[in-house]
């Protein structure tokens, strides 16, 4: 077949000449052309978001995607190492809490077992250094909700121990029962103001004048109240649960009857004189599990149960 050959006449030489020169500038034309128009192409292509499915713009767009990914994944794992040292810092201060409760510390040992897990990795099906921070990520995650679960576990655990000694708490004896005079005789061995005779004291003196108010010094339940053969007087017994009792003695008026409850700082009694006595005073006695204690060690409030008791012995 032959070729298709392009000829003009030329009038210098009245013959018809080959035109070499129109086929070579036809051609670079032809490849300008279309250079101009994959430019085009290429541009309207980048502009509808690879409308005609050529890939390219997409490529660069997606590893651009990924770069940015890599980075955010990057500020999130440095987030989460942060949240870890702040669950860190939870855990002691639950620790705290849990001895406030009456309750035994977690250990570092108990904590691991309870947020170690396993560090299984997956395959997620992309690059080796996205794979890696993917399971790194899930990894921390894994163990933050973990420290979160043990964390919510012993807080329940330090609320209902801590709701339990609120209870104890309040019925304890705590507070002094009687505003006066804290140097008339102290808790133990003295020398009995009537019969002269050196014998245990089993409980401290307060004086102050008849008609002071007297105060249960913590919630419970009135177990005698009245005249007592025991030297006491007009005597107050109050039984506070949890293996506490308190004595209040030589009382001018009882204000309670056996079997009512009370409250801490409610008024039960007045200071007087009765019983085996010398002058006005509350003799205050304190029991736990029927064992004597010296009442000054039990002054919780605003007394410096200290100088009391350093006053108690000058005087005793």
């Amino acid at each position: 077949m032959s070729k298709f050959r392009l000829y003009y006449f030329s009038p210098r030489t009245l013959t018809f000449v080959e035109a070499r020169w129109f086929k070579a500038k036809l051609a670079l034309l032809s490849v300008v052309l279309g250079m101009v128009f994959l430019a085009v192409m290429f541009e309207t292509n980048q502009a509808l978001d690879d409308a005609l499915g050529l890939g390219i713009y997409r490529n660069t767009s997606l590893r651009a995607e990924n770069v940015l990914l890599k980075n955010q994944m990057k500020m999130i794992s440095a987030r989460l190492e942060t949240l870890q040292k702040k669950l860190l810092a939870v855990h002691e201060q639950g620790n705290e809490l849990r001895l406030l409760a009456d309750l035994p510390r977690i250990d570092e040992d108990t904590r691991m077992a309870g947020v170690g897990g396993t560090d299984e990795r997956i395959d997620f099906g992309v690059s080796p250094s996205v794979n890696d921070l993917l399971n790194g990520l899930r990894s921390t995650v894994d163990r933050a909700e973990r420290e979160l679960s043990l964390q919510q576990v012993s807080y329940g655990e330090a609320v209902e121990g801590y709701k339990a000694n609120m209870v104890k708490f309040a019925h304890i004896p705590a507070i002094k029962p009687m505003e006066g005079y804290y140097r008339m005789h102290g808790f133990g061995l003295r020398k009995h103001p009537i019969f002269n005779v050196v014998k245990p004291h089993e409980g401290i003196d307060i004086a102050n004048d008849t008609g002071t108010p007297i105060y249960a010094t913590g919630n419970g339940t009135v177990s005698s109240a009245g005249r007592t053969q025991a030297g006491f007087g007009n005597m107050i017994i109050l039984n506070h649960g949890f293996g506490y009792s308190t004595l209040y003695g030589h009382l001018s008026k009882v204000m309670v009857r056996p079997g009512q409850t009370v409250e801490r700082g409610d008024l039960i009694g007045r200071c007087g004189s009765t019983g085996i006595s010398t002058n006005p005073h509350l003799h205050y006695e304190v029991r736990l599990n029927g064992v004597l204690q010296n009442p000054v060690d039990f002054f919780f409030d605003d007394i410096d149960y200290q100088k009391i008791k350093q006053e108690l012995a000058l005087n005793d």
